[in-house]
């Protein structure tokens, strides 16, 4: 390496083979990085004469009063309340909003990350992608001093604080509530496999079903790539089709239960009497359609307000602070969609 070329975090990660944030924090002896990293890692900067770049760590240090908030759609009512409750505690405390949307494409995430950071954001809320399966485009804002607060799809991979909803409580009430309206036979299609909050919904649906003593055929478990009301209604076409089809159908998000209310309707088969329908997420569709449908609530707004707010705790206490997950309740609405309800339209 040239000695007319200032040593970089990044050469020093680059030269061992580690992360940019590994190298930051083992300058730092963060407690999280082991003594042998720590020791590898500053003998290195020292025989090759590391000088921290003091202008740009004083750069990071001066607030710009901007946060980014990565989300995978604008559209979507469900992220359309999240952004709102962002943007009202935000604004409560004197900080701007910069949206950026990532069309559920990892590579997406990874450009407006990637401009976020080049925009010197004092900190970033994001909920992940459906493609995400690695997060060392998010982790460079860790190592830039920015934090990082993950809200409803979230990754364990990745260390920050977290907001999410109950979603295995939310399925297996849901499933629950299917079984107490006499409903048997019970398909569920579901998210993607690398998805967290789709695998805590299914493991619900499997848990309240084993609880109430019935099973479950693999045949009745359908995987959705995209999360579209066409999947749905294809879905429900071959489940329907099967030569014992299911009368009740769990699904993952309301608009892949508009789907299978759509396929339902038009080749006449009676919803909810023979074939109840469940969705998550609480769309106001849901409830002007007909017959109205039956959802698990996600509350987006608070999702939203309270990832700022701990997203702004570590923007003034700062990246040391501990990181705390938070769990809010994700509660059954019964409406029209499902027979013998206890209650209809209200919370379960």
């Amino acid at each position: 390496m040239s000695e007319k070329h200032q040593l970089t975090l990044k050469d020093i990660a680059r030269e061992l083979g580690l992360a940019v944030s590994t190298v930051s924090r083992a300058l730092k002896s963060h407690p999280d990085i082991s003594k042998e990293t720590i020791k590898l890692v500053k003998d290195y900067a020292e025989k090759h004469h590391y000088v921290p770049n003091l202008l740009a760590v004083n750069f990071r240090k001066s607030k710009t009063f901007n946060i980014g908030l990565i989300i995978p759609e604008l559209v979507h009512q469900f992220f359309s309340s999240i952004i709102s409750g962002v943007i009202k505690e935000a604004n409560q405390h004197g900080y701007n909003v910069m949206i950026c949307q990532s069309n559920e494409h990892v590579d997406d995430e990874k450009k407006v990350a990637q401009a976020l950071l080049n925009s010197r954001v004092d900190g970033v809320i994001i909920s992940l992608s459906n493609e995400t399966d690695e997060v060392s485009h998010l982790k460079e804002f860790i190592a830039a001093d920015i934090p990082v607060v993950q809200v409803d799809k979230i990754s364990d991979l990745f260390d920050t604080p977290k907001v999410i909803v109950n979603d295995f409580a939310g399925a297996y009430q849901a499933v629950s509530h299917f079984i107490k309206s006499g409903y048997r036979k019970i398909a569920h299609i579901r998210g993607r496999l690398n998805v967290q909050h789709s695998n805590e919904r299914f493991r619900g649906y499997a848990e309240a079903i084993k609880h109430e003593g019935l099973s479950y055929s693999e045949d009745y478990i359908k995987v959705c790539d995209q999360l579209t009301e066409e999947e749905g209604y294809e879905f429900a076409e071959q489940l329907m089709s099967l030569p014992g089809p299911p009368d009740a159908i769990f699904c993952v998000t309301d608009l892949v239960a508009l789907g299978v209310m759509k396929y339902l309707r038009e080749k006449n088969i009676q919803v909810p009497n023979q074939v109840g329908v469940i969705g998550f997420s609480n769309w106001k569709l849901g409830e002007i359609i007909s017959p109205t449908l039956s959802t698990v609530h996600q509350p987006g707004y608070e999702l939203g307000e309270k990832a700022t707010e701990l997203l702004l705790d570590k923007i003034v206490n700062g990246m040391d602070s501990p990181n705390q997950t938070v769990v809010l309740n994700a509660d059954l609405i019964v409406r029209e969609s499902v027979k013998n309800s206890p209650a209809v339209d209200g919370h379960y």
